[in-house]
């Protein structure tokens, strides 16, 4: 490919520029935590945030590969630290008589908020608001809560310390099926209640943010198109997509990157009966998670599943961006396409699957023949189940 170093993350190819912010609420796990990704008032001095926000998730990146934290976490620190969105930090949100459509997005296993920020940016940049949650069931490579201090009753003047949940491995008394879908069931009602917060802050409800930043959050009101409101994510977060359609009915449909189907039961696959979209990797599905998937194709017949030739799982996170040569080695970031055709290839097909199934007034049908696997580096279905039969 001739690529030496990292490669840093696409700006959006849309005709908004965008921005982001934190936002957390609420004083316990079951509030959430967020970073948003929106159209914004263009800005030409603005701070570019840092890819990895806090040295805990350089220390929870080690725990989740199985390394010495003490030694890892400050190499990890090193290699990432300078990486930079190219997006504008707590700029002014840009107001649209058409309202945004909401995708509520959900990270992978050993995840956090930010590390999809350049499929997150360039959905941002065609006119959506995106919501990038980081989940609190222990899935993430870290995350935390700010706790209130009952010392300090005046919210005003309140004081919060943060509470931090590590990257918890299933214990060794416990199957995997049940916990992780334990833990999926909390992901999708964490996206159903990003949901219904927009809602509320749509509505013109108040509502605070823990974090200092300079956005104000109720710009939002009258701006979000809640009737166009879909639900996406990554692996753990494509499994948690699709059972996300099923507990929230205002989601329309689920676009569900390389999906790791193992974590849902089978009761749910007759429910899901909205129309699904699975972009697929050429080297992590089995034949039994590409069966799964046909399952919800036989329910919802608008689903499809495409593949793109030489991705491989890592392929849809900003890793691939990031990581230079010898991390690439050692840690498999990137597939043999060049990293951004293959994210063009991700975002024109789910731009397609939203423009149809959202009823959106814009160009993205351009990319239909995607939804059929037809293009270049694309295939219908699952070269694996081919093979399987």
């Amino acid at each position: 490919m001739g690529v030496t170093q990292s490669l840093g993350l696409p700006h959006g190819k849309g005709a908004y520029p965008v921005g982001c912010t934190d936002v957390m609420v609420g004083q316990t796990p079951k509030g959430l935590f967020f970073r948003l990704f929106y159209p914004c008032v263009p800005q030409s001095e603005a701070e570019e945030p840092c890819w990895i926000p806090r040295y805990e998730y350089y220390s929870g990146l080690a725990d989740y590969m199985n390394l010495n934290r003490k030694l890892f976490a400050p190499l990890l620190s090193v290699t990432f630290g300078s990486c930079k969105i190219p997006v504008s930090w707590d700029a002014p949100f840009r107001p649209c008589s058409h309202k945004y459509p909401l995708i509520v997005f959900s990270h992978g296993l050993g995840a956090f908020r930010t590390a999809y920020s350049a499929i997150c940016i360039e959905m941002a940049s065609r006119g959506f608001l995106v919501m990038a949650l980081e989940h609190r069931d222990r899935s993430a490579s870290a995350t935390y809560f700010c706790k209130l201090d009952p010392e300090t009753p005046d919210l005003q003047e309140a004081q919060t310390h943060e509470e931090w949940l590590t990257y918890r491995r299933i214990p060794r008394d416990q199957k995997e099926f049940p916990f992780r879908n334990q833990q999926l069931h909390q992901r999708a009602n964490e996206c159903k209640r990003g949901y219904r917060l927009i809602q509320s802050i749509n509505s013109g409800k108040v509502v605070a943010n823990l974090l200092s930043t300079d956005f104000d959050l109720s710009a939002l009101k009258d701006n979000v198109d809640l009737t166009k409101a879909v639900v996406m994510g990554h692996s753990f977060g494509g499994a948690t997509s699709v059972l996300a359609l099923v507990k929230e009915a205002q989601f329309k449909c689920a676009v569900a990157l390389d999906a790791w189907m193992f974590p849902l039961e089978n009761s749910v696959y007759p429910k899901v009966t909205k129309p699904v979209l699975f972009i697929n990797t050429e080297s992590f599905q089995t034949a039994d998670s590409v069966a799964k998937m046909k399952k919800i194709n036989d329910t919802s017949r608008e689903s499809r599943i495409i593949t793109i030739l030489g991705t491989i799982h890592q392929s849809h996170t900003d890793f691939t961006f990031f990581a230079g040569n010898l991390v690439n080695r050692v840690y498999k970031t990137r597939g043999t396409i060049d990293p951004y055709e293959g994210l063009n290839i991700t975002n024109q097909a789910a731009l397609a699957f939203l423009q149809k199934h959202l009823q959106l007034k814009e160009d993205f049908d351009q990319w239909d023949n995607l939804l059929e696997g037809i293009g270049n580096s694309v295939v219908p279905d699952s070269p694996l189940a081919k093979s399987s039969l």
